[in-house]
């Protein structure tokens, strides 16, 4: 399930790096260099939420630095405090430890995990082989809106939810938590709600 959920997230970042229109033809080659790029930009996400959460531990032990210093060391505090600093210590262990490997991922990816590349080049090549039947039948679940309305990143959802739904006979349950859990990382309020909706009416739509 893990796996299936990382080719998701691959397959999106994947298709924001792709022209989007009817029109498009890529091969395996090109497919296999933009997961690259892909894969590249998750890392580089990763990296960037690890400096994040560091500065908020640095902001975090510092308060605690203040609060002692202002309450003399109020014995009621202390242990708390004390607590405190042991965890935020170790979390700042491991998020080092975590830097430092990073790049196990795309080791894995591009040795032992074949599975996860192949379901990326078939979720693309889905897409790309079939994008115009595939928006036409979104269009027909959005009730009176129309897909190139939304932001890309919002089509690119819906999309790969249509395949998972019509092409990979993901169980439909399956398919709207991944969806939700790949607009709540990469889209709006707004978008969430959207995608919601449309997923819950695209459960009926099947390919003509």
């Amino acid at each position: 399930m893990r796996n299936k959920s990382l080719s998701r997230e691959l397959s999106l970042i994947s298709l924001g790096l792709i022209k989007d229109n009817a029109d498009i033809n890529l091969n395996k080659f090109q497919i296999e260099e933009i997961f690259e790029s892909a894969l590249e930009s998750l890392i580089n996400h990763c990296r960037d939420e690890l400096d994040n959460c560091e500065s908020d531990l640095e902001n975090a032990s510092q308060k605690i630095l203040d609060s002692e210093l202002q309450e003399g060391g109020d014995s009621s505090f202390s242990n708390v405090r004390d607590e405190l600093k042991k965890s935020l210590k170790k979390i700042e262990t491991v998020m080092n430890t975590l830097s430092v490997t990073l790049d196990f991922p795309r080791l894995i990816v591009s040795s032992g995990q074949i599975d996860i590349r192949d379901d990326v080049n078939q979720r693309i090549s889905y897409i790309i082989n079939n994008i115009t039947i595939i928006d036409s039948d979104i269009d027909q679940a959005m009730e009176g809106w129309k897909l190139k309305r939304l932001p890309r990143i919002d089509r690119d959802i819906l999309r790969l939810a249509y395949v998972d739904i019509n092409f990979l006979d993901t169980p439909v349950a399956v398919t709207c938590d991944e969806a939700v859990n790949l607009a709540n990382k990469y889209s709006d309020i707004q978008g969430r709600k959207f995608i919601n909706g449309v997923l819950r009416r695209l459960q009926t739509v099947k390919l003509q």
